[in-house]
């Protein structure tokens, strides 16, 4: 594995997790980051159940969005939202529909099935596939979200048995556990849980970003690839979620969100469910106004829409940085005692133990590419961010495929290293999503006319025969 860089960023979280107390209210958004609940099943002023479907994304395999706790539906109340009302959260759960059908089935009305993802593309796993090999990683290396160390915090006995339920999904394909390549004691016994499952690999890797990243482990395990050939990816949290599900038939309802950044007072590990409002997670918890907050982490993550009122059913972490307010004068002309870089160009980059407290601005505006190759020195897919730029730049998408942009795992170490400030991450991905999308048109159509070709072939047979009935 090579390139890989760990951001020396102030405002991690230490490894614990805290509860957060119900609020009054849920809002619930119909929209993630990959899926899309835009078929609503339950109508206003409908009593739910914890547990009870209330919409699905009928693109997606009918993924659910299922009711954290129990109370009283609003839909016309916020755009976008499902608001729960007069919640019940002493309530036991509901029984959902094919919850003790087939595995998969299960899974996915218990809400579990949306951790499982194509390692290559990150889309949803096709419940009724069958991977040529399935990822675990416990490890999650982006700032500031929550890994392994906190997710597992006295959980590896439902860890080993997760690992058995997932095993057992697709027992004919080899399962892969990546550890810390560390010496640390959770990691020894990370090692001594995953060797307990029977069929199961460890691969440890080394402790930087982004060696978690399920795309980056699939090419480094040397996994085959194709299009009729599919990897699964699980994070640790989803082996808890499967296990749950599996084992005691309970629906996932909460999640482990992180609440992090330069700008926050007390960063920590949220336990709280989807639909818990944003601005109570933020109140009085900011020491830095106006802020801005990221939906996801530091380097990966999107700007949270101000329309979104509630953490949505796939939400990893609220990062939050300082907004700039003024520009500081002859910044360019200071040694950077308080700053640090990649290329070490400030005086702070001497200080090892000082971390940037890093703001949502850009130091200056965009600037043409200086050509410094700190982008490839850095990118752990081995390509070059700096000549595909060119390429894009200059509209040809073609030669931007000969340079292997589909390698791309959108990490966003490109974009925080370029001393240009140029946003290589949007373009690479934006050009990955163009060149996919054109392939799969390509196949359609090559399907379609496939269909064609039989469908002439069979009405010219029948011609045939009855032809030679006739004579």
């Amino acid at each position: 594995m090579r390139g890989g860089y760990n951001v020396p960023v102030a405002g991690a979280p230490l490894p614990e997790i805290r509860e957060l107390p119900a609020p009054d209210r849920l809002y619930l958004p119909l929209a993630s980051r990959r899926l899309d609940f835009g078929d609503v099943r339950v109508e206003e002023g409908q009593r739910v159940a914890r547990g009870e479907v209330l919409a699905v994304d009928p693109e997606h395999f009918s993924i659910p969005l299922l009711a954290p706790y129990g109370g009283i539906v609003r839909l016309s109340e916020v755009e976008g939202h499902i608001v729960l009302d007069e919640l019940d959260t002493t309530a036991g759960d509901r029984a959902a529909a094919g919850s003790t059908g087939a595995v998969a089935e299960r899974l996915l009305a218990l809400g579990a099935w949306q951790y499982l993802s194509d390692a290559r593309t990150g889309d949803a796993a096709d419940p009724a596939g069958r991977p040529s090999a399935t990822i675990v990683s416990t490890l999650r290396l982006e700032p500031f979200l929550a890994g392994g160390e906190a997710q597992l915090d006295g959980a590896l006995e439902r860890l080993a048995r997760g690992l058995e339920h997932v095993r057992g999904m697709a027992p004919e394909a080899p399962l892969y556990v990546v550890v810390p390549n560390a010496d640390a004691p959770l990691a020894a016994e990370l090692r001594k849980a995953v060797s307990a499952c029977s069929g199961a690999h460890v691969v440890s890797v080394p402790m930087r970003f982004p060696f978690d990243d399920p795309a980056l482990l699939a090419r480094y395990l040397k996994l085959p690839a194709g299009p009729d050939t599919t990897v699964w990816a699980i994070p640790v949290e989803g082996v808890l979620a499967v296990e749950a599900a599996l084992t005691d038939g309970r629906p996932c309802t909460e999640r482990i969100v992180s609440f992090a950044g330069p700008a926050v007072t007390e960063p920590t590990h949220f336990r709280l469910v989807p639909g818990h409002p944003v601005a109570d997670i933020l109140a009085e918890r900011l020491c830095r106004e106006p802020a801005r907050v990221i939906n996801g982490g530091l380097l990966t993550g999107v700007v949270l829409s101000p329309e979104q009122r509630g953490v949505d059913s796939e939400c990893t972490g609220l990062t939050v940085v300082g907004e700039p307010t003024r520009q500081t004068l002859l910044a360019f002309a200071r040694p950077g005692i308080s700053r640090r870089s990649y290329n070490r160009s400030f005086v702070g980059t001497l200080r090892t133990d000082m971390s940037m407290r890093y703001r949502a601005g850009l130091s200056g505006e965009v600037r043409p590419c200086i050509a410094c190759g700190q982008c490839a020195d850095v990118c752990p897919a081995g390509i070059l961010p700096q000549v595909i730029h060119r390429h894009l730049y200059a509209d040809r998408l073609e030669e931007a495929q000969r340079t292997r942009v589909d390698l791309c795992v959108g990490c966003g170490l490109c974009s925080f290293v370029c001393p240009s400030k140029i946003d290589l991450r949007t373009e690479l991905l934006d050009a990955k999503r163009v060149l996919r999308e054109e392939e799969e048109a390509l196949r359609a159509e090559a399907e379609a006319e496939a269909a064609r070709a039989a469908e002439a072939k069979a009405a010219e047979a029948e011609e045939t025969q009855a032809g030679e009935v006739t004579v």
